[in-house]
């Protein structure tokens, strides 16, 4: 039996280690955390399982909707209708229907119907390819014009890549519009997002089971020093201990599975220069519950600049609070670069900044009456899409022997998400068996 080990217990980790052993392989998962589930990872609070940072899904998220149609939890998919607003200037807008935006005052009549032109456009056009080398920005500024730019389109740039916004492809752009505005299906009045009842741990739980009914291992608490390839095997380094496979798969980011390469040809520098060349942002959370409802709206866009945060998610009106012993479930979040104050700052710091600037939407919100309260922080939440992007794609097949890369810097020009994740898992196990199968 060819063994196989997988580095990341994340959604890509587990669902290419489930497909492998699937096709009679050993497969080994080395997961740094105490838990697998990457970004969708769970803790407990009030009374039941939630991610530490904000997930949902889409009706057009066809793969994770597949594989947990094939896990048997389909009963645990739910769909819920969403609700969307814009704040701006001391108040908070709907933006849900095109009959809001034409309601969006911020906006003059003229901006108002040349913004709706334009994403009436990006939502059909399927032409992306030639916005790839033109920024979001400058293509926004020229098409919707500069008021819309400044209004809709550059804060919510600035708040999801910070120093980077002026830098973000189109064609990144392109696909956030593009996608979500298809994922509204014909007879629903509202565009309807999914969660799974008790948490997206549902999944992990199932596949981790699966896994186990399968003889693969998870190993939790295990630290890959490096990585080289020895003769006809892989060698591994975990928590100082050396072990050997016929393949590795790494899920980690790009620039940190660079640093675990140990071999040093031409062939290997050009390549981990390739992989540093990618860029990334980290994301701060701050997840509470809290006794009272504070809006009428599931997903809040901070549109002003000066706000320390981009988001503001009020995750029981998706969904409801009786899974939650009738608590209110809060998330404020968002992407700063790893030198940014936040990484440094203790919890106290940041929840005192945040919790001041949110008074300032809701008045009646008081702090004190918070119930829990946490925060997560992740370093490597998003890859930048800069205009170069395309060109730094890393390869699946790396110039290691029988060593694989398959992470979200490789979902492109999709943004990064738990259906692309269980997308890019189930392709990179069919690329790794079909080697391996050739190999004999």
């Amino acid at each position: 039996m060819k063994t196989i080990a997988i580095l990341g217990g994340g959604f890509t980790g587990l669902t290419a280690a489930y497909r492998l052993a699937q096709k009679g392989y050993k497969v080994t998962i080395y997961e740094k955390g105490d838990s697998v589930g990457g970004l969708a990872s769970g803790f407990e609070i009030s009374g039941n399982n939630l991610e530490k940072a904000y997930h949902h899904i889409f009706k057009t998220d066809t793969d994770i909707i597949a594989i947990t149609n094939e896990l048997g939890i389909q009963d645990k998919l739910q769909w819920h209708d969403s609700s969307v607003s814009i704040y701006r200037k001391g108040k908070l807008y709907p933006f849900i229907t095109p009959i809001d935006l034409i309601k969006f005052s911020p906006l003059s009549i003229f901006s108002r119907i040349r913004a709706g032109l334009v994403v009436l456009y990006l939502q059909k056009s399927s032409n992306w390819k030639n916005l790839q080398e033109q920024t979001a920005a400058q293509w926004m500024r020229r098409w919707s014009g500069r008021q819309v730019y400044n209004v809709i389109w550059k804060p919510l740039l600035l708040g999801k890549f910070d120093k980077f916004y002026d830098k973000i492809s189109m064609a990144w752009l392109w696909a956030r519009v593009h996608i979500r505005a298809n994922s509204k299906q014909k007879g629903d009045s509202k565009e309807k997002l999914g969660y799974y009842k008790g948490g997206f741990i549902q999944v992990v739980n199932a596949l981790e089971n699966k896994l186990k009914g399968l003889g693969a291992d998870i190993t939790l608490n295990a630290a890959v020093d490096s990585i080289k390839t020895t003769h006809n095997k892989t060698e591994i380094k975990v928590n100082n201990q050396q072990y050997k496979f016929d393949a590795v798969l790494s899920t980690l980011p790009s620039n940190v599975f660079a640093k675990l390469i140990k071999e040093d040809s031409k062939k290997i520098k050009e390549y981990v220069s390739k992989l540093d060349s990618i860029n990334y942002i980290g994301a701060v959370l701050n997840v509470f519950s809290y006794p009272e409802s504070l809006s009428e709206y599931y997903w809040h866009n901070i549109n002003d600049t000066s706000f320390p945060f981009l988001v503001f998610i009020q995750h029981t009106n998706l969904v409801g609070t009786k899974d939650y012993n009738n608590h209110h479930i809060y998330y404020i979040g968002t992407y700063v670069p790893h030198d940014h104050k936040y990484f440094s700052s203790n919890d106290k710091e940041i929840k005192d900044e945040w919790y001041s600037y949110l008074k300032r939407i809701f008045k009646d919100f008081e702090p004190e009456k918070i119930i829990e309260n946490n925060i997560f922080k992740f370093k490597f939440a998003q890859h930048i899409v800069d205009t170069e992007y395309q060109n730094k794609i890393p390869d699946y097949k790396t110039p290691l022997k029988n060593v694989y890369l398959s992470n979200f810097s490789q979902i492109y020009p999709e943004d990064r998400g738990t259906n692309y994740a269980v997308r890019e898992g189930n392709k990179i196990a069919e690329i790794i068996d079909k080697d391996l199968q050739l190999a004999e």
